[in-house]
């Protein structure tokens, strides 16, 4: 018989994953919050350093979340959380290569 789920053989490997997984613990956690989107006020589910990051962006641009979540919400395929974690990972990549130029 086979084992469905894969087993890792490489006990340090398993181990470092481990520990990296608990230093990620808090930013982890997920945190529903509401927000207005079209003078409708709805809940999205996001992981604590998704929000953090998402509050960053709007600082910087000078906007709300509120603002900034509507104009994800305005562009979006699909499920809002998703697209939002998409639009902060594309803020991250634009801006590690604009400082690395």
């Amino acid at each position: 018989m086979s084992d469905t789920v894969p087993k890792l053989r490489d006990r340090p490997q398993a181990e470092f994953i481990r520990e990296k997984v608990e230093m990620l613990g808090p930013a982890l956690e997920i945190k529903k919050r509401s927000v207005v989107i079209s003078g409708h006020r709805t809940s999205v589910s996001l992981e604590t350093e998704f929000w953090h990051s998402l509050k960053e962006i709007a600082a910087r641009n000078g906007q709300t979340v509120n603002h900034v979540v509507s104009e994800i919400d305005s562009e979006r395929i699909g499920n809002l959380s998703s697209a939002i974690r998409v639009y902060v990972l594309q803020d991250a990549k634009q801006r590690s290569t604009a400082g690395a130029v």
